[in-house]
């Protein structure tokens, strides 16, 4: 079997509490020289939280969470004496720590500053080339060793990049249905069945609480259902890539298209994969739940029609490029059909901005 075909597990120990950074130091006790990946940001975070109890060496990744960067933190790091690696801050900098640690046959413990998507949780990553253009996904050799999930520290973080979260979480459940639909589930393998289960739990969640969530979200207030939406972004959507590698495909490959626009690299992963999300239902003619959807995205800030990109350019033109990136071989709308062309994609788009103006005008 390929080795990105493998059942893969999740960190080794999840660690989820009020005031978890505050312990770090002493979960750590083993290791005698970790190594902090972050970005400015999110450092200056952790530190507020507890993370000035450390003493550790601190590296800055350039953003890019590319190959190139691993490579040179990789270099970094082996200079120091690192013998565990803790990425501190959003989904590429849990990815450039795992890749980093990937080179140097580390472990890796991270620590997640934003709710933004499950990477915190998961044995692979997303690579950029240094432009931020989509690159690939790569296989870590190990799953994490830990994350460390702070409840007082991910409340205070915008909210924009929870709401990013939820949607990159909602995506679990439209990809991996739409791979597997029109089998008999019970023939499936038991894993895939495990992860369709438990991508049906993570929409439950996400379209029951997200309303409440937002709320407390605006008064940086924890709530059992702020801690049970945090665990479901990182833990239960994490655990659907683990148990399956064909999980992902059209919602994410729509927004590896958009990458190719330099106007869409600021938007958060999650709302470009929300976008993606609805765009995939209008090209598997799932119209009705693209009508059940736009209200909540409506409602809770997603990114439901092209004119909230912010794209200058001709709308065909750059609907034609993201396309075209979105359907290459490689990419994951071959996982519901091998086949789909890059003129069905943008006509996918253009169908949903047609339901759109007949929703909302």
């Amino acid at each position: 079997m390929e080795f990105e075909k493998l059942v893969r597990g999740e960190p080794g120990q999840y660690v989820a509490a009020r005031g978890a950074v505050k312990e770090l130091v002493a979960r750590l006790s083993l290791f005698k020289r970790p190594v902090i990946i972050t970005g400015q940001k999110a450092y200056a975070a952790f530190v507020q939280y507890g993370g000035n109890q450390t003493d550790w060496p601190v590296l800055y990744y350039d953003q890019t969470a590319s190959h190139e960067d691993m490579d040179s933190l990789a270099a970094q790091a082996r200079a120091l004496g690192a013998d565990v690696l803790v990425g501190v801050g959003g989904g590429k900098v849990m990815d450039t720590t795992k890749g980093t640690a990937d080179r140097l046959g580390l472990e890796v413990v991270l620590v997640p500053t934003i709710v933004a998507t499950c990477a915190c949780s998961t044995p692979l990553l997303v690579a950029y080339h240094p432009d931020h253009s989509f690159k690939s996904i790569d296989y870590c050799m190990r799953s994490g060793f830990m994350t460390v999930v702070d409840y007082d520290l991910l409340v205070a973080a915008p909210k924009e990049y929870l709401i990013s979260g939820i949607s990159d979480t909602l995506a679990k459940w439209y990809e991996l249905e739409a791979i597997h639909r029109g089998k008999v589930r019970q023939d499936l393998p038991a894993m895939v069945q495990l992860a369709l289960a438990t991508a049906q739990v993570s929409q439950d969640i996400l379209l029951h609480d997200t309303e409440a969530v937002l709320e407390v979200a605006d008064r940086k207030e924890v709530t059992p259902a702020f801690e049970r939406m945090v665990d479901t972004v990182f833990a239960v959507a994490a655990n659907v890539g683990c148990q399956t590698s064909d999980y992902v495909s059209g919602a994410h490959a729509l927004h590896n298209g958009l990458t190719v626009l330099h106007e869409t690299h600021p938007i958060a992963h999650g709302l470009k994969v929300a976008y993606g999300i609805l765009v995939q239902l209008c090209l598997t003619e799932d119209e009705a739940e693209v009508r059940k959807l736009l209200p909540f995205y409506q409602k809770n800030g997603y990114i439901y029609r092209w004119n909230q990109l912010g794209v200058t350019e001709d709308r065909l033109t750059a609907m034609q490029k993201v396309a075209e990136k979105a359907t290459v071989p490689t990419e994951s709308y071959v996982n519901i059909r091998s086949d789909i062309t890059a003129d069905e994609v943008v006509a996918a788009m253009l169908r949903l901005e047609e339901i759109v103006e007949e929703v909302h005008g």
